[in-house]
């Protein structure tokens, strides 16, 4: 007889594991006993200040006020990311949330501007998506939008990771999450099918569950070193491995966007927050030494570093089973993706939201353990082909290591997706992921991926019509955006600070 599954413990805090314990203390806290264990003396990795739109929804889901959550986290306003030489030197493009124009009947509004570009009337795609003319603007509010053909400006954030996980510890503790503070010393396994009855602390004492989230980070303290799971490694698609991370005093504009600047051995981002700006350098070791990477990240920082760089070593990839036995990874002992487009958070969201939806009763089923994990590896796969594609669609070759990623073989549904494209303009999209066609859309022609032709449909407007159309999306993005604050105005009016 399959045991019951009642108490559920949380190895490792941080963001996932806070994350982990608010949800199913919103969630399931009434049904199950929620049990966390961390140790406040193991640092958490703390590049996740990034975030993508779904978050917006589990701050909802949790009851979280959003101007609330700006001001205990420091946050700012984030509506997409800019990319700064990755297709070549001195090319700049932005991958913004939300819409590109607006479709007519079932036909997307790119293609329209394929056929626009094809007839030499327009060269700027980017004028016609509402986030990216926000974010070159420095412009964000929370539109009173009368009626109109145009999606509202869909945002995102940027925060301190360590502050928002002390919000989420606070909310769920309040909500009856008991939390143990201490060094796990070591996983006890049921000696008859393999499955973790606890964890022992060093102090002797036992912490007892049913299921296991392991969020303890790179370790996988459980997921890995007690159940042997192993590890998918993706560095041949993915090379960077190291990376420097150091705070910086504000400088330059307050923008409402991540920046990624391309180097000669990976990329820069930089990341302003309302107390500070965070900035890091993702590099592959093969191809650049550690003091390299360093110095070119201290010496491209807005303002005066505000701490010691502190170096991270990672390896691309993910474990071959995110749930195993009665173990199941969330985080970066699942996986990990560089930080590029912004996914760590969101994976752990996902991680939550479909557990939360096979969240086991009377016992732990193989089916939905199966279930879970192809689920879980093709999330993976597909943000993992995403984030290859700003690499392999470059025309950089001034260094050994671009000049390797731009002829590196890539997975056989990139390198499908891409003939699509390059051929009509087409996203051959296959399952619920992710990244949606207009995100494909922007790194596509961001990166340089041009179609040669285009949808017919797209040939239902003569051409006088064609130009009368997106002369009419440009006035209405322009006329919306006008009337919106400043991102520096609009966060000072919740924070109360100036900037």
């Amino acid at each position: 007889m399959r045991k019951p599954i009642r108490t559920i413990v949380i190895v490792g805090g941080g963001t996932a594991g806070w994350m982990s314990a608010a949800a199913l203390a919103r969630v399931a806290g009434k049904t199950h006993r929620l049990h966390l264990v961390e140790s406040e003396e193991i640092g958490t990795v703390g590049v996740g200040e990034a975030t993508i739109p779904p978050l917006v929804t589990f701050n909802r889901v949790l009851g979280i006020n959003e101007d609330d959550f700006l001001r205990e986290t420091q946050g700012t306003i984030k509506l997409g990311i800019e990319f700064k030489d990755w297709w070549r030197r001195g090319h700049r493009y932005m991958h913004a949330f939300g819409a590109i124009g607006r479709p007519l009947g079932l036909t997307p509004f790119h293609q329209f501007w394929l056929r626009a570009r094809a007839l030499g009337l327009d060269g700027d795609w980017e004028q016609y998506v509402p986030n990216t003319v926000a974010a070159r603007a420095l412009r964000y509010g929370r539109q009173q939008r009368p009626r109109t053909p145009l999606e509202p400006l869909t945002h995102a954030f940027h925060f301190d990771a360590g502050l928002y996980a002390a919000l989420l510890r606070r909310h769920a503790t309040a909500q009856g999450v008991k939390r143990t503070e201490g060094r796990i010393r070591r996983t006890v396994l049921n000696a008859f099918d393999g499955h973790v009855e606890a964890v022992e602390m060093e102090d002797g004492s036992r912490v007892a569950g049913d299921l296991f989230i392991d969020c303890s980070g790179f370790r996988g303290l459980l997921i890995e070193q007690a159940l042997g799971t192993g590890f998918e490694d993706w560095s041949h698609w993915l090379p960077c491995d190291r990376a420097w991370a150091v705070p910086c005093a504000n400088g330059g504009d307050f923008t409402p966007y991540t920046r990624s600047t391309a180097q000669g051995a990976g990329w820069q981002w930089r990341i302003p927050l309302q107390h500070r700006t965070g900035n890091g350098h993702v590099y592959a070791s093969r191809y650049m030494g550690d003091d390299e990477a360093a110095s070119i990240l201290m010496g491209n920082l807005d303002g005066e570093g505000l701490a010691e760089p502190r170096l991270l070593r990672f390896t691309a990839g993910r474990r071959r089973q995110m749930w195993n036995r009665n173990v199941v990874a969330i985080g970066l002992a699942g996986g990990f993706l560089e930080p590029l487009e912004s996914t760590s958070i969101h994976l752990v969201q996902s991680a939550i939201s479909r557990l939360l939806t096979m969240l086991p009763n009377e016992g732990i089923d193989a089916e939905e353990v199966a279930d879970f994990n192809e689920k879980s590896r093709l999330e993976y796969e597909r943000i993992r082909d995403f984030i290859i594609l700003h690499y392999k669609a470059t025309e950089r070759d001034d260094t050994p290591f671009w000049r390797d990623c731009r002829h590196m073989a890539v997975p056989d549904e990139l390198a499908r997706r891409m003939r699509h494209f390059q051929a009509h303009g087409r996203v051959s999209r296959l399952y619920d992921e992710l990244f949606l066609e207009v995100s494909w859309v922007q790194v596509f022609l961001g990166q340089g991926v041009l179609p040669r032709g285009y949808n017919p449909l797209a040939d239902q407007l003569t051409e006088k019509e064609l130009v009368a159309f997106l002369a009419e999306v440009r006035a209405m993005i322009g006329h919306e955006l006008s009337a919106l604050p400043t991102h520096a105005d609009f966060i000072a009016g919740i924070a109360g600070a100036v900037f």
